[in-house]
């Protein structure tokens, strides 16, 4: 077997059984809670591809999946694991919330593209910090992401319960909400906001920057051997603060279209975990770019799924986080397994019985 179909079958088949295992291991979930695993399956496919209102509440929920995944699979192609996007994802909310306090931006298409400019520049400069105290302090990257999304989010709670918070939110403390002239609407008229069309516009850049382009080759080459890399005279330090900070601004970008598509202001309701979804995301695309896009659809379809489940069997609306648990491990799990697998064995088995000792 050529190490092409080799590669295709680890970075396809691979997180496909990982995903089946998780349903199935969710379904065994579900019937020790008295109800169908059956049911279970059929009514997660429902409630996320099952009619028009799901299919909008999917690609609404898989808009901010596909950027905070992106936070994950840039730093990932630089050889860095970045667990920190909810903390980007935080500040790009907070600065596009906090703009209108300190300028009058106009009240039209281009004061909101002021907003999510303001979101995108928070989110980077936020995770860029990552990067920074890797090459300078040498801070574990995991560690210090994970440690200033922590951070991120008391930053959040006191701003918004405090400096920022709008006196006429008694119950749910939140800020002033944005001028309607600044709100970002649905796409012709649908549920699903733009959002969702720049996900899909970052993943394809970022997939043409790695690909195509001198930088993102060099930030391959220093992912894969950073000694390599400061050999042949490569910025290393450069390339993973910058690497960091594009992470940070699309997971910032995402906070932006949370406040200005849906909630309209920042609030508690905006530390939904978000960024933490995105991590699996973007290793169950093995941290490339064009595929987060279907794999945050369907983990998007699953999240819209979950009252579903609630309304018909009764279960806790957090169920569907088990299973996102499961799908996590399942994933782990099979990326340990890559490289390990004798697949020419195995497929020269199907055609010799005695490759594999059978007689």
């Amino acid at each position: 077997m050529s190490n092409k179909n080799i590669s295709f079958l680890e970075g396809f088949v691979l997180p496909f059984v990982a995903l089946i295992g998780s349903l199935f291991v969710f379904g065994l979930f579900v019937f020790v809670s008295g109800q169908s695993p059956v049911e279970a399956w059929k009514l997660l496919f429902l409630g996320a591809f099952g009619d028009a209102f799901s299919i909008q509440n999917t690609l609404q929920r898989a808009a901010p999946l596909m950027l905070t995944a992106l936070c994950v699979a840039i730093p990932a192609n630089a050889g860095l694991t970045v667990i920190g996007g909810e903390g980007s994802l935080l500040v790009g909310a907070l600065a596009c919330s906090a703009v209108p306090y300190f300028w009058s931006v106009p009240l039209n298409t281009q004061g909101t593209c002021i907003l999510m400019m303001a979101s995108c520049i928070g989110g980077a400069c936020w995770m860029s910090l990552v990067g920074v105290m890797r090459q300078y302090r040498g801070v574990n990257e995991t560690i210090s992401s994970l440690l200033l999304a922590y951070l991120a989010v008391n930053v959040f709670k006191h701003l918004v319960e405090g400096p920022m918070r709008d006196p006429g939110s008694l119950n749910k403390p939140s800020t002033f909400a944005l001028n309607p002239e600044l709100l970002i609407g649905g796409i012709a008229g649908y549920d699903v906001h733009w959002g969702l069309v720049w996900g899909l516009v970052f993943c394809v850049l970022a997939s043409l920057w790695l690909k195509f382009t001198s930088h993102g080759f060099a930030t391959k080459v220093v992912g894969g051997n950073p000694r390599a890399a400061s050999f042949v005279g490569l910025p290393t330090n450069g390339l993973i603060i910058t690497a960091c900070a594009l992470g940070g601004a699309a997971a910032g970008l995402a906070g932006g279209f949370e406040i200005a598509a849906i909630h309209t202001a920042s609030n508690a309701s905006v530390i939904a975990g978000l960024g933490y979804t995105g991590i699996l995301v973007s290793f169950a695309a093995r941290h490339k770019p064009m595929l987060i896009v279907p794999v945050a659809i369907v983990l998007g379809g699953f999240g819209s799924a979950g009252s579903l489940l609630q309304r018909r069997l009764g279960l806790p609306d957090a169920s569907i986080q088990v299973l996102m648990g499961f799908a996590f491990i399942f994933i782990l799990a099979a990326e340990s397994a890559r490289g390990r697998i004798q697949w020419s064995r195995i497929w020269r088995s199907k055609i010799d019985p005695n490759a594999l000792g059978v007689r």
